[in-house]
Protein backbone atom coordinates (compact mmCIF):
# COMPACT_ATOMS: atom_id res chain seq x y z
CA UNK A 1 0.00 0.00 0.00
CA UNK A 2 1.52 3.56 -0.79
CA UNK A 3 2.91 5.83 1.78
CA UNK A 4 0.22 8.16 3.03
CA UNK A 5 -2.43 5.81 2.66
CA UNK A 6 -4.18 5.47 6.28
CA UNK A 7 -3.50 1.55 6.91
CA UNK A 8 -6.96 -0.70 7.92
CA UNK A 9 -7.01 -3.50 9.69
CA UNK A 10 -10.31 -5.29 10.93
CA UNK A 11 -9.89 -8.31 13.44
CA UNK A 12 -11.63 -11.04 12.17
CA UNK A 13 -14.17 -11.16 15.33
CA UNK A 14 -15.32 -7.78 14.33
CA UNK A 15 -15.30 -8.76 10.98
CA UNK A 16 -17.63 -11.40 11.58
CA UNK A 17 -20.17 -9.82 13.84
CA UNK A 18 -20.49 -7.20 11.83
CA UNK A 19 -21.36 -9.38 9.02
CA UNK A 20 -23.81 -11.05 10.94
CA UNK A 21 -25.08 -7.76 12.58
CA UNK A 22 -25.91 -6.96 8.48
CA UNK A 23 -27.78 -10.25 8.50
CA UNK A 24 -29.44 -9.92 11.54
CA UNK A 25 -33.17 -9.86 10.04
CA UNK A 26 -32.89 -12.80 9.24
CA UNK A 27 -32.82 -14.24 12.67
CA UNK A 28 -35.12 -17.28 13.50
CA UNK A 29 -35.95 -17.63 9.99
CA UNK A 30 -36.19 -21.27 8.17
CA UNK A 31 -34.84 -20.46 5.33
CA UNK A 32 -31.91 -18.30 5.08
CA UNK A 33 -29.10 -16.76 2.61
CA UNK A 34 -26.13 -18.12 1.56
CA UNK A 35 -24.24 -15.20 3.38
CA UNK A 36 -24.94 -16.85 6.64
CA UNK A 37 -23.28 -20.22 5.99
CA UNK A 38 -19.42 -20.91 6.22
CA UNK A 39 -18.84 -19.99 2.45
CA UNK A 40 -20.76 -16.86 2.96
CA UNK A 41 -19.05 -15.15 6.12
CA UNK A 42 -16.03 -16.34 4.07
CA UNK A 43 -16.61 -14.62 0.93
CA UNK A 44 -17.91 -11.40 2.66
CA UNK A 45 -15.17 -11.17 5.23
CA UNK A 46 -12.54 -12.09 3.50
CA UNK A 47 -11.80 -15.16 5.16
CA UNK A 48 -10.24 -18.82 4.48
CA UNK A 49 -13.73 -21.03 5.93
CA UNK A 50 -11.24 -23.37 7.92
CA UNK A 51 -10.76 -20.11 10.03
CA UNK A 52 -15.10 -19.16 9.52
CA UNK A 53 -15.67 -22.35 11.83
CA UNK A 54 -12.26 -21.22 13.95
CA UNK A 55 -13.17 -17.68 14.58
CA UNK A 56 -17.03 -19.14 15.33
CA UNK A 57 -16.13 -21.66 17.80
CA UNK A 58 -14.17 -18.59 20.33
CA UNK A 59 -17.78 -16.88 19.69
CA UNK A 60 -20.20 -19.45 20.63
CA UNK A 61 -17.65 -19.69 24.19
CA UNK A 62 -18.30 -16.03 24.48
CA UNK A 63 -22.29 -16.24 23.68
CA UNK A 64 -21.83 -13.90 21.09
CA UNK A 65 -23.29 -16.37 18.45
CA UNK A 66 -25.58 -19.38 18.02
CA UNK A 67 -25.43 -22.24 15.70
CA UNK A 68 -28.29 -23.33 13.66
CA UNK A 69 -28.71 -25.93 10.78
CA UNK A 70 -31.32 -24.23 8.46
CA UNK A 71 -32.52 -24.58 4.55
CA UNK A 72 -30.43 -22.22 2.07
CA UNK A 73 -32.51 -20.34 -0.67
CA UNK A 74 -31.50 -21.85 -3.81
CA UNK A 75 -30.00 -24.80 -2.12
CA UNK A 76 -31.39 -28.41 -1.52
CA UNK A 77 -29.27 -29.23 1.37
CA UNK A 78 -29.70 -28.02 4.95
CA UNK A 79 -26.64 -26.09 5.98
CA UNK A 80 -24.76 -25.07 9.44
CA UNK A 81 -25.41 -21.14 10.24
CA UNK A 82 -24.73 -19.11 12.74
CA UNK A 83 -26.82 -15.96 13.97
CA UNK A 84 -26.36 -13.23 17.03
CA UNK A 85 -27.27 -13.84 20.49
CA UNK A 86 -28.90 -11.01 22.44
CA UNK A 87 -25.38 -9.56 24.20
CA UNK A 88 -23.81 -10.68 20.42
CA UNK A 89 -25.87 -7.82 18.87
CA UNK A 90 -25.03 -5.28 21.60
CA UNK A 91 -21.38 -6.16 21.41
CA UNK A 92 -21.52 -6.09 17.81
CA UNK A 93 -23.30 -2.84 18.07
CA UNK A 94 -20.63 -1.45 19.84
CA UNK A 95 -18.08 -2.58 17.08
CA UNK A 96 -19.79 -1.13 14.59
CA UNK A 97 -20.22 2.44 16.44
CA UNK A 98 -16.18 2.16 16.27
CA UNK A 99 -15.54 0.79 13.49
CA UNK A 100 -17.68 3.60 11.66
CA UNK A 101 -14.87 5.93 12.91
CA UNK A 102 -12.59 4.17 11.02
CA UNK A 103 -10.84 6.83 8.74
CA UNK A 104 -10.75 5.22 4.81
CA UNK A 105 -9.34 7.32 1.43
CA UNK A 106 -11.64 7.28 -1.51
CA UNK A 107 -11.87 8.78 -4.74
CA UNK A 108 -14.70 10.99 -5.93
CA UNK A 109 -16.81 11.59 -8.61
CA UNK A 110 -14.14 14.29 -9.04
CA UNK A 111 -11.03 12.23 -8.95
CA UNK A 112 -9.88 13.90 -5.88
CA UNK A 113 -8.74 11.81 -2.97
CA UNK A 114 -10.24 12.24 0.13
CA UNK A 115 -10.10 10.88 3.99
CA UNK A 116 -13.88 10.48 5.58
CA UNK A 117 -15.14 8.23 8.13
CA UNK A 118 -15.99 4.91 7.00
CA UNK A 119 -19.94 5.55 8.22
CA UNK A 120 -19.89 8.39 5.32
CA UNK A 121 -17.76 6.56 2.74
CA UNK A 122 -21.62 4.70 1.35
CA UNK A 123 -22.98 8.13 0.85
CA UNK A 124 -20.21 9.87 -0.78
CA UNK A 125 -19.68 7.31 -3.47
CA UNK A 126 -23.60 7.22 -4.06
CA UNK A 127 -24.11 3.61 -3.34
CA UNK A 128 -25.71 1.27 -0.87
CA UNK A 129 -22.45 -0.65 0.30
CA UNK A 130 -22.18 -2.22 3.66
CA UNK A 131 -20.08 -0.79 6.40
CA UNK A 132 -18.26 -4.52 6.25
CA UNK A 133 -17.75 -3.96 2.63
CA UNK A 134 -16.07 -0.57 2.66
CA UNK A 135 -13.57 -1.62 5.52
CA UNK A 136 -12.76 -4.93 3.32
CA UNK A 137 -12.14 -2.82 0.83
CA UNK A 138 -10.30 -0.08 2.41
CA UNK A 139 -8.36 -2.63 4.27
CA UNK A 140 -7.20 -5.06 0.35
CA UNK A 141 -6.68 -2.47 -2.10
CA UNK A 142 -6.22 0.88 0.15
CA UNK A 143 -8.17 3.61 -1.85
CA UNK A 144 -12.31 3.22 -2.98
CA UNK A 145 -13.32 4.80 -6.18
CA UNK A 146 -16.21 6.40 -7.06
CA UNK A 147 -18.18 4.52 -9.37
CA UNK A 148 -16.88 0.85 -9.18
CA UNK A 149 -19.08 -1.63 -10.71
CA UNK A 150 -18.34 -3.66 -7.97
CA UNK A 151 -20.24 -1.40 -5.81
CA UNK A 152 -23.46 -1.01 -7.56
CA UNK A 153 -25.38 1.59 -9.26
CA UNK A 154 -24.82 4.93 -8.12
CA UNK A 155 -27.72 6.29 -6.65
CA UNK A 156 -29.81 9.04 -7.51
CA UNK A 157 -30.97 11.29 -4.43
CA UNK A 158 -34.81 11.70 -4.18
CA UNK A 159 -34.35 15.41 -4.91
CA UNK A 160 -33.16 14.98 -8.16
CA UNK A 161 -35.65 14.57 -11.20
CA UNK A 162 -32.58 14.93 -13.87
CA UNK A 163 -29.42 13.41 -13.11
CA UNK A 164 -26.26 15.86 -13.54
CA UNK A 165 -23.74 15.51 -16.00
CA UNK A 166 -21.50 13.00 -14.56
CA UNK A 167 -24.10 10.85 -12.91
CA UNK A 168 -26.09 9.75 -16.27
CA UNK A 169 -24.08 5.95 -15.99
CA UNK A 170 -23.42 3.42 -13.50
CA UNK A 171 -19.37 3.56 -14.66
CA UNK A 172 -19.29 7.47 -14.56
CA UNK A 173 -17.39 7.65 -11.48
CA UNK A 174 -14.47 5.40 -13.72
CA UNK A 175 -13.47 8.47 -14.99
CA UNK A 176 -12.00 9.75 -11.76
CA UNK A 177 -9.29 6.98 -12.02
CA UNK A 178 -8.08 8.63 -15.47
CA UNK A 179 -7.66 11.05 -18.11
CA UNK A 180 -9.14 11.44 -21.74
CA UNK A 181 -6.44 13.77 -22.59
CA UNK A 182 -2.56 14.27 -21.77
CA UNK A 183 -2.30 16.11 -18.60
CA UNK A 184 -0.84 19.88 -18.28
CA UNK A 185 2.59 20.18 -18.49
CA UNK A 186 5.82 22.14 -17.93
CA UNK A 187 7.42 23.21 -21.51
CA UNK A 188 9.59 20.69 -23.31
CA UNK A 189 12.95 22.19 -23.55
CA UNK A 190 14.94 20.45 -26.53
CA UNK A 191 13.86 16.45 -27.30
CA UNK A 192 13.56 16.87 -30.47
CA UNK A 193 14.88 13.51 -31.62
CA UNK A 194 12.73 11.39 -28.91
CA UNK A 195 9.58 13.26 -30.55
CA UNK A 196 10.70 11.99 -33.85
CA UNK A 197 11.14 8.22 -32.34
CA UNK A 198 7.56 8.21 -30.83
CA UNK A 199 6.62 9.06 -34.45
CA UNK A 200 8.13 6.67 -35.61
CA UNK A 201 7.04 4.23 -33.43
CA UNK A 202 3.02 5.17 -34.17
CA UNK A 203 3.49 5.19 -37.50
CA UNK A 204 5.04 1.43 -37.80
CA UNK A 205 2.25 0.54 -35.59
CA UNK A 206 4.02 -1.28 -33.23
CA UNK A 207 1.45 -2.26 -30.33
CA UNK A 208 3.56 -1.05 -27.22
CA UNK A 209 5.92 1.30 -26.61
CA UNK A 210 8.11 1.70 -23.17
CA UNK A 211 9.68 5.02 -22.19
CA UNK A 212 12.46 4.47 -19.45
CA UNK A 213 14.62 6.82 -17.34
CA UNK A 214 14.88 7.94 -13.73
CA UNK A 215 12.85 9.89 -11.92
CA UNK A 216 12.01 13.43 -12.81
CA UNK A 217 13.89 13.00 -16.29
CA UNK A 218 10.69 14.69 -18.13
CA UNK A 219 9.43 11.01 -19.46
CA UNK A 220 5.47 12.03 -18.74
CA UNK A 221 6.29 15.25 -19.75
CA UNK A 222 7.62 13.90 -23.05
CA UNK A 223 4.96 11.97 -23.83
CA UNK A 224 1.81 14.58 -22.63
CA UNK A 225 4.30 16.90 -25.31
CA UNK A 226 3.98 14.51 -28.37
CA UNK A 227 0.29 13.88 -27.50
CA UNK A 228 -1.06 16.99 -27.72
CA UNK A 229 1.11 17.41 -31.31
CA UNK A 230 -0.99 14.31 -32.62
CA UNK A 231 -4.16 14.95 -30.96
CA UNK A 232 -5.04 17.46 -33.90
CA UNK A 233 -4.58 15.40 -36.66
CA UNK A 234 -6.45 12.35 -35.09
CA UNK A 235 -9.26 13.70 -33.62
CA UNK A 236 -11.28 9.85 -32.86
CA UNK A 237 -8.29 8.54 -30.90
CA UNK A 238 -9.67 7.51 -28.03
CA UNK A 239 -7.11 8.30 -24.91
CA UNK A 240 -6.92 7.20 -21.84
CA UNK A 241 -4.36 8.47 -19.53
CA UNK A 242 -3.96 6.16 -16.21
CA UNK A 243 -1.59 7.67 -13.61
CA UNK A 244 -0.32 4.37 -11.49
CA UNK A 245 -0.53 5.13 -7.90
CA UNK A 246 1.43 3.05 -5.24
CA UNK A 247 -2.10 1.86 -4.22
CA UNK A 248 -3.91 0.85 -7.81
CA UNK A 249 -3.72 -3.21 -7.96
CA UNK A 250 -5.08 -4.80 -11.16
CA UNK A 251 -8.87 -5.33 -10.50
CA UNK A 252 -8.96 -1.32 -10.32
CA UNK A 253 -7.18 -0.96 -13.55
CA UNK A 254 -8.95 -3.45 -15.10
CA UNK A 255 -12.54 -2.01 -14.35
CA UNK A 256 -11.17 1.64 -15.63
CA UNK A 257 -10.01 0.02 -18.60
CA UNK A 258 -13.07 -1.75 -19.29
CA UNK A 259 -15.18 1.70 -18.60
CA UNK A 260 -12.76 3.32 -21.20
CA UNK A 261 -13.62 0.42 -23.82
CA UNK A 262 -17.36 1.19 -23.43
CA UNK A 263 -18.34 -1.73 -20.99
CA UNK A 264 -20.97 -0.83 -18.36
CA UNK A 265 -23.96 -2.88 -16.62
CA UNK A 266 -26.04 -1.89 -20.45
CA UNK A 267 -23.57 -3.03 -22.85
CA UNK A 268 -21.54 -6.12 -21.59
CA UNK A 269 -22.09 -8.54 -24.60
CA UNK A 270 -19.12 -10.64 -23.71
CA UNK A 271 -19.84 -11.10 -19.55
CA UNK A 272 -16.38 -9.60 -19.05
CA UNK A 273 -18.01 -7.56 -15.72
CA UNK A 274 -18.06 -11.61 -14.56
CA UNK A 275 -14.16 -11.68 -14.82
CA UNK A 276 -14.11 -9.27 -12.18
CA UNK A 277 -14.32 -10.80 -8.55
CA UNK A 278 -17.33 -8.48 -6.30
CA UNK A 279 -15.90 -9.23 -3.47
CA UNK A 280 -12.87 -7.46 -1.55
CA UNK A 281 -9.72 -9.46 -1.81
CA UNK A 282 -11.19 -11.13 -4.82
CA UNK A 283 -8.64 -11.84 -7.93
CA UNK A 284 -9.18 -10.71 -11.32
CA UNK A 285 -9.59 -13.75 -13.65
CA UNK A 286 -7.13 -12.48 -16.09
CA UNK A 287 -7.13 -15.26 -18.55
CA UNK A 288 -11.08 -15.31 -19.06
CA UNK A 289 -10.73 -11.11 -19.21
CA UNK A 290 -8.13 -11.27 -22.08
CA UNK A 291 -9.99 -13.62 -24.43
CA UNK A 292 -13.03 -11.99 -23.50
CA UNK A 293 -11.53 -8.27 -24.81
CA UNK A 294 -9.81 -9.56 -27.39
CA UNK A 295 -13.33 -11.02 -28.76
CA UNK A 296 -14.85 -7.53 -27.49
CA UNK A 297 -12.63 -5.35 -29.29
CA UNK A 298 -12.19 -7.19 -32.71
CA UNK A 299 -16.25 -7.27 -33.08
CA UNK A 300 -16.63 -4.71 -35.79
CA UNK A 301 -20.29 -4.83 -35.45
CA UNK A 302 -20.65 -4.64 -31.70
CA UNK A 303 -17.97 -1.86 -31.65
CA UNK A 304 -20.04 0.14 -34.27
CA UNK A 305 -22.98 -0.33 -32.17
CA UNK A 306 -21.72 0.88 -29.08
CA UNK A 307 -20.20 4.04 -30.33
CA UNK A 308 -22.79 4.90 -33.10
CA UNK A 309 -23.93 7.96 -30.82
CA UNK A 310 -20.77 9.21 -30.09
CA UNK A 311 -19.43 12.01 -32.13
CA UNK A 312 -17.11 10.47 -35.04
CA UNK A 313 -18.35 7.20 -34.55
CA UNK A 314 -15.99 4.23 -32.82
CA UNK A 315 -12.36 5.34 -32.59
CA UNK A 316 -10.20 3.88 -34.92
CA UNK A 317 -7.56 2.98 -32.34
CA UNK A 318 -7.87 3.35 -28.26
CA UNK A 319 -4.19 4.75 -26.84
CA UNK A 320 -3.56 3.61 -23.28
CA UNK A 321 -0.75 5.50 -21.81
CA UNK A 322 0.10 3.85 -17.90
CA UNK A 323 2.11 6.59 -16.59
CA UNK A 324 4.61 5.56 -13.57
CA UNK A 325 3.60 2.10 -14.52
CA UNK A 326 6.52 0.84 -12.21
CA UNK A 327 4.11 1.37 -9.05
CA UNK A 328 2.26 -1.45 -9.76
CA UNK A 329 4.27 -3.73 -12.12
CA UNK A 330 4.76 -6.10 -9.53
CA UNK A 331 0.68 -6.28 -8.09
CA UNK A 332 -0.25 -6.18 -11.63
CA UNK A 333 2.64 -8.15 -13.70
CA UNK A 334 -0.19 -10.60 -15.48
CA UNK A 335 -2.48 -7.87 -16.58
CA UNK A 336 -0.14 -6.19 -17.98
CA UNK A 337 1.41 -9.17 -19.73
CA UNK A 338 -2.56 -9.99 -21.10
CA UNK A 339 -2.70 -6.17 -22.10
CA UNK A 340 0.39 -6.36 -24.35
CA UNK A 341 -0.95 -9.94 -25.80
CA UNK A 342 -4.37 -7.89 -26.66
CA UNK A 343 -2.62 -4.91 -27.91
CA UNK A 344 -1.27 -7.60 -30.55
CA UNK A 345 -4.42 -8.78 -31.93
CA UNK A 346 -6.73 -5.80 -31.43
CA UNK A 347 -6.65 -2.02 -32.33
CA UNK A 348 -5.13 -1.16 -29.39
CA UNK A 349 -1.91 0.70 -28.27
CA UNK A 350 -0.10 0.70 -25.10
CA UNK A 351 2.28 3.49 -23.60
CA UNK A 352 4.10 2.37 -20.50
CA UNK A 353 6.23 4.67 -18.85
CA UNK A 354 8.39 3.34 -15.88
CA UNK A 355 11.62 4.35 -14.23
CA UNK A 356 12.86 1.06 -14.68
CA UNK A 357 12.80 -1.46 -17.26
CA UNK A 358 9.10 -4.10 -17.30
CA UNK A 359 9.75 -7.26 -16.66
CA UNK A 360 6.80 -8.53 -18.02
CA UNK A 361 7.91 -9.31 -21.28
CA UNK A 362 10.70 -11.44 -23.21
CA UNK A 363 12.80 -8.39 -24.37
CA UNK A 364 14.70 -11.06 -27.14
CA UNK A 365 11.46 -12.10 -28.31
CA UNK A 366 9.53 -8.43 -28.52
CA UNK A 367 12.30 -6.86 -30.33
CA UNK A 368 12.79 -9.60 -32.77
CA UNK A 369 8.46 -10.01 -33.61
CA UNK A 370 9.17 -5.52 -33.35
CA UNK A 371 6.11 -5.86 -31.09
CA UNK A 372 7.66 -3.42 -28.36
CA UNK A 373 9.42 0.28 -29.29
CA UNK A 374 11.85 0.73 -26.30
CA UNK A 375 13.51 4.42 -25.45
CA UNK A 376 15.59 5.00 -22.73
CA UNK A 377 15.10 9.12 -21.85
CA UNK A 378 18.45 10.40 -20.86
CA UNK A 379 19.60 13.94 -19.76
CA UNK A 380 19.86 16.81 -22.48
CA UNK A 381 22.69 17.25 -24.73
CA UNK A 382 24.97 19.57 -24.66
CA UNK A 383 23.53 21.69 -27.44
CA UNK A 384 19.75 21.72 -25.98
CA UNK A 385 21.21 22.92 -22.55
CA UNK A 386 23.15 26.00 -24.65
CA UNK A 387 19.62 26.37 -26.28
CA UNK A 388 17.91 26.99 -23.35
CA UNK A 389 20.48 29.11 -21.77
CA UNK A 390 20.37 31.39 -23.92
CA UNK A 391 16.79 31.89 -23.38
CA UNK A 392 17.78 32.40 -18.90
CA UNK A 393 21.58 33.51 -19.74
CA UNK A 394 21.36 36.81 -21.75
CA UNK A 395 24.51 38.00 -20.12
CA UNK A 396 26.33 34.77 -20.84
CA UNK A 397 27.53 34.41 -16.88
CA UNK A 398 27.16 30.81 -16.91
CA UNK A 399 29.34 28.41 -18.97
CA UNK A 400 27.79 25.12 -20.47
CA UNK A 401 30.54 23.30 -19.72
CA UNK A 402 29.49 23.71 -16.22
CA UNK A 403 26.36 23.87 -16.08
CA UNK A 404 26.00 20.47 -17.94
CA UNK A 405 28.75 18.54 -15.55
CA UNK A 406 26.91 20.11 -12.52
CA UNK A 407 23.07 18.80 -13.88
CA UNK A 408 24.01 15.99 -15.91
CA UNK A 409 20.85 17.45 -18.19
CA UNK A 410 18.23 16.62 -15.94
CA UNK A 411 15.12 18.52 -16.69
CA UNK A 412 14.55 19.29 -13.03
CA UNK A 413 17.90 20.23 -12.13
CA UNK A 414 17.98 22.70 -14.85
CA UNK A 415 14.27 23.98 -14.09
CA UNK A 416 15.88 24.71 -10.25
CA UNK A 417 18.99 26.26 -11.82
CA UNK A 418 16.40 28.79 -14.08
CA UNK A 419 14.75 29.87 -10.75
CA UNK A 420 17.75 29.98 -8.87
CA UNK A 421 20.46 29.97 -10.39
CA UNK A 422 22.24 27.43 -8.59
CA UNK A 423 23.64 24.80 -10.18
CA UNK A 424 22.91 22.09 -7.40
CA UNK A 425 20.08 24.28 -5.61
CA UNK A 426 19.12 22.38 -2.19
CA UNK A 427 15.68 21.28 -3.80
CA UNK A 428 17.43 19.12 -6.19
CA UNK A 429 19.45 17.78 -3.72
CA UNK A 430 16.51 17.06 -1.81
CA UNK A 431 15.15 15.39 -4.96
CA UNK A 432 18.66 13.19 -5.28
CA UNK A 433 17.99 12.05 -1.89
CA UNK A 434 14.22 10.40 -2.01
CA UNK A 435 14.30 9.70 -5.53
CA UNK A 436 17.29 8.27 -6.27
CA UNK A 437 20.29 7.55 -3.47
CA UNK A 438 17.58 6.20 -1.03
CA UNK A 439 16.21 3.72 -3.81
CA UNK A 440 19.93 2.50 -4.80
CA UNK A 441 20.87 -1.16 -3.86
CA UNK A 442 23.51 -0.94 -1.50
CA UNK A 443 26.08 -2.17 -3.60
CA UNK A 444 25.38 0.56 -6.24
CA UNK A 445 25.41 3.59 -3.70
CA UNK A 446 28.62 1.80 -2.33
CA UNK A 447 30.24 1.73 -5.16
CA UNK A 448 29.44 5.47 -6.06
CA UNK A 449 30.39 6.56 -2.62
CA UNK A 450 33.93 5.21 -3.22
CA UNK A 451 33.86 6.85 -6.69
CA UNK A 452 32.56 10.36 -4.68
CA UNK A 453 35.64 10.52 -2.56
CA UNK A 454 38.14 10.13 -5.85
CA UNK A 455 39.75 13.32 -6.84
CA UNK A 456 39.93 12.45 -10.77
CA UNK A 457 38.17 9.55 -12.52
CA UNK A 458 39.75 5.84 -11.66
CA UNK A 459 40.08 2.87 -14.28
CA UNK A 460 37.14 0.33 -13.69
CA UNK A 461 39.19 -2.59 -12.56
CA UNK A 462 40.71 -0.86 -9.55
CA UNK A 463 37.26 0.84 -8.25
CA UNK A 464 35.78 -2.16 -9.00
CA UNK A 465 38.43 -4.02 -6.37
CA UNK A 466 37.92 -1.18 -3.71
CA UNK A 467 34.59 -2.19 -3.44
CA UNK A 468 34.33 -6.07 -3.38
CA UNK A 469 32.09 -5.80 -7.28
CA UNK A 470 31.84 -8.71 -9.76
CA UNK A 471 31.42 -8.10 -13.03
CA UNK A 472 31.21 -5.18 -15.43
CA UNK A 473 29.75 -1.71 -14.51
CA UNK A 474 26.42 -1.49 -13.76
CA UNK A 475 24.41 -0.79 -16.98
CA UNK A 476 21.57 0.99 -15.54
CA UNK A 477 23.64 3.40 -14.11
CA UNK A 478 25.39 4.38 -16.69
CA UNK A 479 22.41 4.48 -18.99
CA UNK A 480 21.06 7.04 -17.22
CA UNK A 481 24.34 9.15 -16.37
CA UNK A 482 24.76 8.91 -12.70
CA UNK A 483 27.49 6.66 -13.61
CA UNK A 484 30.59 8.38 -16.37
CA UNK A 485 32.65 6.51 -18.71
CA UNK A 486 34.97 8.74 -20.06
CA UNK A 487 38.52 8.31 -21.43
CA UNK A 488 40.68 8.58 -18.02
CA UNK A 489 38.51 5.93 -16.09
CA UNK A 490 35.35 5.93 -14.30
CA UNK A 491 33.46 9.28 -13.09
CA UNK A 492 29.72 10.12 -11.69
CA UNK A 493 27.25 12.88 -11.98
CA UNK A 494 28.41 16.21 -10.63
CA UNK A 495 25.51 16.85 -8.36
CA UNK A 496 25.55 12.90 -6.92
CA UNK A 497 29.42 13.44 -5.90
CA UNK A 498 27.98 16.60 -4.14
CA UNK A 499 25.39 14.62 -2.43
CA UNK A 500 27.36 11.60 -1.10
CA UNK A 501 30.39 13.31 0.02
CA UNK A 502 27.87 15.33 2.70
CA UNK A 503 27.55 12.35 4.28
CA UNK A 504 31.08 11.10 3.54
CA UNK A 505 32.02 14.08 5.43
Amino acid sequence: MGAGIPKVNIAVQDRVLLHLLENDNQADRYLVDYALTRPGVAEACALHPPNVSRTMRDLLKREFVSEHTRNIRGEERRQKTWQLTEEGRTQASKSKKSMGQIKVVLRDDNGELIEIIASEASQRLATDISLLQILMHAQHEGVLTYGDIRFGKIKQSSNEDISPPGRLKALTGAHATYNTTPPKTRPVHGRKQEMKDLDSWFSGRKPCAVIHGIAGIGKSTLVAHWLKENLDSLPNLSVCWYPCQPWDRALGIATSLLHRFGIDESHDPYNLIETLPLQPAGKIDVDTWRRRLTAYLTDADTIRERFKNESGGPPPYWLIILDDVHHIEDEAHELLGALLQISTKTPLRVVMISRTKPTIYDRRDVHTRELVGEFSLQGLTKSEIEFWLKDIDSKGEYELEQVHEKTGGHPLALELFELYGQETHVDWLQFLDDEIILKLPKSERDLLSELAIQKVPIKWHILAEKVGWQGNPPKDLIQHGLLLELGDGMWLHEALKERLLRDIK
